[in-house]
């Protein structure tokens, strides 16, 4: 286990929309790019082999940029396929706040990042003793419904908070910013209010599309 002491102050970012990733989770990935290839094998040879991924946005004038926040995990599983691709995965380990971008002669972006404010990501799983299970999981069967989507219930059912949660956070075909917020949410209650929030709007939106029709 990593500890706090561990966390470098420079890590590679690969930013990439819409994909989330969330302490303890996992994230599978696939890499093509000429840079990211160069990033996955400069990872491997760190102790701590932490990628951060971050979500790309604009500012208000329209200009790329990055997200304040991302998370870091560690490369966990890696194979390369006969035409040199990667395939690999994140084990979710913090979230981190961007600090700033770092010059230098790699072709994929390092920056110096700050752990400070996710202190409680290096912790155990987290609980939510308020989450009713029952409830939310009419919301999720209808919001899958809705979206013709379909999955193992059995063992939705039998999921830790936890990882029922924010791997419906990952999973779930939301908005980047969507993600964003997702991402944010100061613990699993807050992580788990968010996702109602959006599955409700969700269907709701659905349902006045219907009517229109």
């Amino acid at each position: 286990m990593i500890k706090a002491a561990d966390l470098p102050e420079t890590i590679p970012l690969f930013p990439l929309p819409g994909a989330l990733l969330l302490p303890r989770g996992r994230l599978p990935l696939h890499i093509f790019e000429p840079r990211y290839l160069q990033m996955v094998e400069d990872c491997l040879k760190t102790p701590h082999r932490l990628i951060g991924m971050i979500q790309p946005c604009k500012s208000r004038d329209g200009a790329p940029r990055m997200n304040s926040i991302g998370c870091a995990g560690r490369l966990t599983g890696f194979s390369e396929t006969e035409d040199g691709r990667y395939m690999i995965t994140l084990s979710g380990i913090s979230r981190f706040r961007l600090l700033r971008e770092i010059g230098g002669f790699t072709p994929y972006i390092r920056a110096q990042v700050s752990w400070a404010d996710f202190a409680r990501d290096l912790g155990r799983a987290e609980h939510d003793p308020g989450f009713e299970r029952v409830p939310f999981m009419d919301l999720l069967c209808r919001y899958f419904e809705a979206q013709g989507l379909d999955t193992d219930w059995d063992t939705l059912k039998d999921a830790e908070d936890e990882l029922l949660i924010n791997s419906l956070a990952m999973l779930l075909p939301l908005d980047p910013e969507d993600k964003q917020a997702l991402l944010e949410a100061p613990d699993l209650v807050s992580r788990r209010e968010t996702l109602v929030t959006l599955m409700e709007f969700a269907l709701r939106c659905r349902g006045g599309e219907d009517k229109l029709q």
